[in-house]
């Protein structure tokens, strides 16, 4: 972690490690979490192994469902990490998105009260990082890992 180009949150989600992978591999779970509510999402693609796509989309208050997210898998090891980026396409071609290009790497880990969950957002330069910052990551990426973690929580025993 570099506190000059990263951006991390950490939680502890109740409900067993499975369950939270699930919740980020099943894309009627992820629909249900992934963008801030009341927004809607919609997975178009989610092809979980490195060089696999991460597409969705997203309305707006019933507005039609307009592009989200068009990402690269880098990683994904089963019930323990996955890590993709924006700076590639899901059709691996470069990109420039709007507003910052980042790499995520979520990690879930035991926890004696459930899962630990981190996320740890890399940027390119100290500048693509204080916008992130500033565009509200807390807040953004806060308000989904609580609906994660509501959603995760209610199906721990499902």
């Amino acid at each position: 972690m570099n506190p000059d180009l990263d951006l991390v949150l950490e939680r502890i989600i109740r409900a067993p490690r499975a369950t939270v992978w699930r919740a980020w591999t099943d894309p009627s779970r992820l629909e249900q979490w992934w963008v801030p509510a009341p927004f809607r999402c919609r997975v178009d693609r989610l092809d979980l192994r490195p060089g696999g796509a991460f597409v969705t989309r997203l309305s707006d208050g019933g507005a039609a469902f307009a592009p989200h997210l068009d990402a690269c898998f880098l990683a994904v090891d089963e019930l323990e990490r996955l890590v993709f980026t924006n700076a590639i396409t899901s059709t691996w071609r470069p990109a420039t998105p709007s507003p910052v290009t980042m790499t995520a790497t979520i990690t879930l880990d035991d926890h004696p009260d459930g899962t630990g969950y981190r996320i740890l957002v890399r940027h390119g330069d100290p500048e693509s990082r204080a916008l992130h910052e500033k565009l509200g990551f807390a807040d953004g990426w806060g308000t989904v890992t609580a609906q994660l973690a509501a959603l995760a929580e209610g199906t721990a025993t499902a």
